[in-house]
């Protein structure tokens, strides 16, 4: 990997850790769009997966841990290998479809598991449902962030490759 990549990714860890611990409204980070640009741009899979999941560590090294960490750091996994399904075929399509199937897949897996392991709602069907509408306005902000970060990484990467060609090597690492 050449330098100007090095920086690059080391620069997106850094930035994501930083917009994580800087005031925000609540879930609206790039988190979940590095974790779908690193699937879909590193072709070295420890690297795609080490990229969003450090930092995320980073991040929660200030903010905190809590109950259901590997739960979502599993979820931000999962969003590595959505990219990764759709590295060859980078459409504006698959790229929408890939930030919105994360999303969802955050909002059900995560609100579950608060459910399941967090201990703040009933353990039966009413409390399930309680925790998911508790959780629609972090979606909004989940969707809304996956969307914007993504379109602003996928896109700068495809605009920054033109102007600069060393940059355009993304696609083969």
């Amino acid at each position: 990997m050449n330098r100007s990549r090095i920086a690059l990714v080391l620069g997106l860890i850094a930035l994501t850790a930083v917009m994580r611990v800087a005031p925000h409204p609540f879930n609206f980070t790039p988190a979940g769009a590095l974790a779908l640009y690193a699937g879909a741009h590193l072709r070295d899979r420890r690297l795609s997966y080490s990229v969003p999941l450090v930092a995320m560590l980073l991040g929660d090294l200030v903010i905190g841990f809590h109950v259901v960490m590997p739960v979502v750091y599993a979820c931000f996994a999962a969003m590595v290998w959505i990219g990764q399904r759709i590295r060859t075929r980078r459409t504006f399509r698959n790229v929408a479809v890939g930030a919105l199937a994360a999303s969802i897949l955050f909002f059900l897996v995560t609100n579950f598991a608060w459910w399941a392991l967090g201990g703040a709602y009933p353990m039966n069907f009413s409390g399930l449902l309680a925790c998911f509408i508790a959780g629609i306005p972090y979606f909004r902000n989940t969707l809304l962030s996956d969307l914007l970060y993504t379109g602003v990484l996928f896109g700068g990467t495809a605009l920054a490759g033109r102007r600069f060609p060393v940059l355009a090597e993304a696609d083969s690492e």
